[in-house]
């Protein structure tokens, strides 16, 4: 028997691409859908036959009867945040509990962890990151300091092993002198999804998943926020928590670097990025404000306003090359189509000296741009890629050359319908 690939499906520059939808279009094609780092600060948005749903923590194959979704060992999980996220779907007809496994290895986000994230950003002034506020720095942080709880320990000793983590970090607070804080309603919520948890599955998901490879299942790994946020190769420190590249799909989910077949990446058609940070083509003109409003740029958990610029290649070639990426995937094209000219960054600039290549440290850099001619036409109506306007197929075909990599599926606009596979 042909044994399973896992392809992972990562936003390659600072997230917020769209995964959500191009995870729902694929699913059908693959047996499982697992989500391998990061936790509900990340929103996945998903539009069809006019419902939208935001995902944070479910991976967004649910909506496919017979699929199986995990959430992997290298996520985090608030349990009540959990629980209210899986209720909004089961009220709207969808049977989570026969098609969602939870891998005991997950770390739990305490409310106090939330406290915590809140303290440790006020500490920092003007220097602080831009966190979401949802705990999952401090969650992260205990895991690698070894002290942390998991979704394994809800079934054995709880109450003493949550008691316990729970007055270390009180201390902490009142170390930090931030002790201004009421978490008695938080914590009984979240009390209460730690039972609802578990009626859920909770498995040894490595084995678990490489068992269904074995059996020649295929998997779809759905990644978190953006190579740029990652952890080790994003724009230190203003980055997630975790490891949001094709490594991380080894990691977060308990398969080995020969299990990884076609490793999809996600960008826009122009830039964005959410909270602090370098950001090089950010545009803060009428323009910037333009995309913002076209594409509806704001955050599917937090509703912050998103930073808007023009795509920027140097970001996506790095990406590209630390991921191994084979394939690409352009989402929101049709949000420049009223635009005379489009901007694409070819490089950085600073102090007179111009790179091709991402640096260690972005602060400071400038954006080099090519101009290109825009399409001028709606693109929301296509349904095939005969169809696409010369000036667009140029656009696409510029990229393609600069980024070595195939656009192989385009999205002009948000419902799942309005995908363009080449």
């Amino acid at each position: 028997m042909t044994k399973g690939k896992v392809d992972a499906l990562l936003g390659i520059v600072f997230g917020d691409e769209g995964k959500g939808k191009v995870v729902d279009v694929f699913t059908p094609r693959y047996d499982v859908v697992a989500r391998f780092a990061g936790g509900p600060n990340a929103g996945h948005t998903i539009i069809f036959e006019g419902k939208k749903f935001v995902l944070r923590s479910i991976p967004s194959g649910i909506f496919d009867e017979g699929k199986l979704n995990i959430i992997g060992n290298g996520c985090v999980i608030a349990p009540d945040l959990f629980m209210a996220e899986a209720q909004e779907l089961e009220s709207a007809g969808y049977d989570l509990r026969s098609r969602l496994h939870i891998s005991k290895r997950a770390h739990l986000i305490l409310p106090t962890h939330r406290v915590l994230d809140r303290a440790f950003e006020a500490a920092k002034g003007k220097n602080a990151v831009g966190t979401t506020g949802k705990g999952i720095g401090p969650t992260y942080s205990e895991k690698a300091s070894r002290t942390g709880l998991r979704v394994g320990d809800i079934l054995e000793n709880f109450e003493a092993k949550y008691a316990a983590l729970k007055a270390r970090h009180e201390q902490q607070l009142r170390d930090l002198h931030y002790t201004d804080y009421d978490i008695t309603e938080e914590e009984q919520r979240w009390l209460q999804g730690v039972e609802y948890m578990k009626n859920f599955q909770l498995t040894d998901s490595e084995a678990e998943i490489n068992h269904l490879l074995d059996e020649g299942k295929s998997v779809l790994a759905e990644g978190a926020q953006g190579t740029m946020l990652d952890i080790d190769h994003g724009t230190y420190p203003f980055v997630s928590s975790s490891s949001t590249t094709t490594g991380g799909v080894c990691t977060g989910l308990g398969v080995g670097p020969n299990r990884i077949g076609e490793v999809f990446g996600i960008f826009k058609a122009y830039s964005t990025r959410v909270g602090a940070g370098p950001f090089p083509v950010e545009l803060f003109d009428e323009t910037g404000d333009r995309l913002r409003e076209i594409g509806h740029e704001y955050g599917a958990v937090t509703g912050r306003n998103r930073r808007c610029g023009w795509i920027d290649l140097v970001a996506l070639k790095y990406a590209i090359m630390v991921n191994g990426v084979t394939q690409l995937v352009m989402m929101k094209s049709d949000v420049l189509d009223g635009f005379d000219t489009i901007r694409a960054c070819i490089a950085y600039e600073k102090d007179g000296q111009t790179t091709t290549e991402m640096p260690y440290d972005t602060e400071g850099w400038k954006a080099v741009y090519k101009d290109i001619k825009g399409w001028k036409q709606d693109l929301t109506a296509i349904t095939s890629e005969a169809q696409f306007p010369q000036a667009f197929s140029d656009y696409i075909a510029f990229l393609e050359a600069e980024l070595k990599t195939p656009i192989t599926i385009l999205s002009v606009g948000p419902d799942r319908a309005q995908t363009i596979m080449r």
